[in-house]
């Protein structure tokens, strides 16, 4: 089943805040509505992201009453400005603003064509995001062997993509070929994706998941307890990857210890334009951390940093899976240099 559906000039999606208490299905039918649902992490994983951004567009387009093809391009413009504002890390976001952005002032004709075009740009992003993470499962099974067990970190899986996830598409994929693996989930502080998003979706899978604090991944490995570790990302770069907050110290645990450390993600996270010292940081809430859902556990106005991904250098990364296969560091150097020389 899929994470987000467009259906007749409304977006339906899974409010990811309130898993796994209960599997709320969320209608938006504005732009607005979109950007407010993506800043509050209702909608979130880079992947998904990317194409609720590009149906906040479609939405847009939808209900628009404009009458000629300026004012419609203007109203496109306002909205993606709106959206690019939401979350500036992730760069699955930008890139489908920019694609439809593309599509529309290149296209001809009136503005009813016009919509036209922006809805199916926006329903092609969706659909090539479930077929690339089909893709991204069965490249990344070869790295899986029988019997591994795999630490995995956030949530990577079907709820930050529009199917089948990334990281966990490639744990999916080798599930479904018979390997006997199991899952280490650690909790991801502070929103808890792996404990409230990840576990939950091993579980309904039937793939035995075991969860951990996120100060206990040192420990597993140093006991020999994780084969491989798969994370996703939010953004790479050409010598980074961009990913959830604590990325950076598991893949220096795992080089430490000799454990694989793999990266699972389409090519529309790559922005290999930019380094790392380039990126912005999305800064989120103090009271992330100071709060579990409306529990306080610290003391009054206790300070709280709360960034929100960290920068993990390619180093510490042995390979990236993406929709065309498996590439190493080199691979990825290669591609960084073919884009600066275009």
């Amino acid at each position: 089943m899929r994470t987000i559906i467009w259906k007749d000039g409304v977006v339906i999606t899974i409010d990811q805040t309130i898993l796994p208490d209960e599997e709320i299905w969320i209608e938006m039918r504005s732009c607005d509505e979109i950007a407010k649902a993506i800043k509050e992490m209702k909608i979130r994983g880079a992947p998904l992201i990317g194409v609720a951004a590009a149906y906040g567009l479609a939405l847009t387009a939808y209900h628009s009453n404009a009458e000629n093809r300026e004012d419609f391009l203007k109203e496109i413009d306002i909205s993606a400005d709106m959206l690019k504002r939401t979350r500036p890390t992730a760069v699955n976001l930008f890139w489908a603003v920019d694609r439809i952005l593309k599509k529309a002032k290149s296209a001809e004709g009136d503005v009813e064509t016009l919509k036209s075009i922006v809805i199916k740009e926006a329903e092609s992003i969706a659909e090539e995001d479930a077929v690339v993470n089909k893709m991204i499962g069965k490249h990344g099974s070869k790295l899986i062997s029988d019997g591994d067990t795999i630490l995995t970190h956030c949530n990577a899986g079907r709820l930050a993509t529009v199917d089948y996830g990334t990281a966990l598409a490639v744990i999916r994929a080798a599930w479904e070929e018979g390997k006997r693996i199991k899952v280490i989930v650690d909790e991801t502080r502070p929103k808890l994706q792996g404990a409230r998003l990840t576990a939950y979706e091993l579980m309904r899978d039937g793939i035995p998941v075991t969860l951990i604090t996120d100060n206990m991944v040192g420990y597993v490995m140093f006991r020999g307890l994780v084969d491989k570790v798969i994370v996703g990302a939010d953004r790479i770069v050409c010598d980074a990857i961009i990913n959830k907050i604590g990325t950076y110290s598991i893949a220096v645990l795992a080089y430490e210890h000799k454990v694989p450390f793999y990266v699972a993600a389409p090519l529309s996270t790559f922005d290999l334009n930019i380094s790392a010292k380039n990126v912005i940081i999305e800064e989120r809430s103090p009271e992330e951390v100071t709060y579990i859902k409306s529990v306080r556990i610290t003391p009054p106005g206790v300070n709280a940093l709360n960034p929100a991904f960290d920068i993990t250098p390619m180093k510490y990364v042995n390979y990236i899976i993406c929709e065309k296969g498996i590439l190493s560091r080199e691979d990825l150097s290669k591609m960084a240099k073919a884009h600066h020389s275009a």
